[in-house]
């Protein structure tokens, strides 16, 4: 199932630019989602071998960061873990360390080591998908939760559908745009975020995904302090 949901991050936006230095809106997405998806567990389970419903205790959100290295820009898998009990500024530092040193993460020294191999061995990722998709040693690895931004890419709001992957939700940022929002009984001109949220249907039903979708758009247009966007240090 695919949710195309368009989100007020007006005020998000003025708290992010408030503290210093100014908080990643991925990493305020991340944190809005692993909450939401914390309150709502069975978004993110997932069906075993023995196609028995696996849950988790926490939300792992895997996301990507684009890393310099020798080819060019890469764009490096890398997953928040416990993101659900953790605050936006605290996932903005860990999100900024990785770009700063790709070596710094598990994924960014498995890239430096694998990366050139795996290249050359034709199909080798179409068959570690299928079998990873049921494995209960990979969910843990690569996060309950995935979340890809193509917003930064290109100016202006719209709306992306990533293909399937191993989690059972799927959040894909898209740009953000100033519109015309109503505001209680006025017309606003708002910062208007585009989000696409695609959940396994295998997993879980319309019910349940359409109040994931009701109360993520909530947490990110009325963020709260238990967030962590307070102001920083100076």
């Amino acid at each position: 199932m695919h949710g195309l949901l368009d989100v007020d991050i007006t005020e998000a936006r003025r708290q992010l630019a408030d503290h210093d230095p100014p908080l990643s809106t991925t990493a305020f997405v991340i944190a809005a989602v692993a909450r939401t998806a914390a309150v709502h567990p069975e978004v993110h389970a997932y069906r075993n071998w023995r196609g028995q419903l696996v849950r988790h205790r926490h939300v792992d959100v895997q996301t990507i960061v684009e890393v310099p290295t020798e080819q060019g820009p890469f764009g490096l898998v890398h997953v928040v873990r416990d993101a659900d009990i953790r605050g936006v500024a605290d996932i903005s530092t860990e999100l900024r360390g990785v770009k700063a040193d790709l070596t710094s993460t598990g994924t960014g020294r498995a890239l430096q080591r694998l990366a050139p191999l795996a290249g050359h061995i034709p199909g080798l990722f179409p068959v570690m998908y299928a079998v990873m998709r049921r494995s209960v040693r990979a969910h843990r690895l690569t996060g309950t939760v995935q979340l890809t931004a193509v917003g930064m890419f290109a100016a202006g709001g719209g709306f992306a559908i990533a293909p399937p992957t191993l989690a059972s939700l799927l959040v894909v940022v898209g740009g953000w745009s100033r519109r015309p929002r109503v505001v209680g009984s006025e017309i606003a001109v708002r910062d208007v975020l585009d989000l696409t949220v695609s959940i396994d249907h295998n997993v879980v039903d319309g019910g349940p995904a359409t109040r994931f979708g009701a109360d993520l758009r909530r947490a990110m247009e009325r963020p709260t302090a238990d967030l962590g966007l307070g102001s920083g240090p100076g």
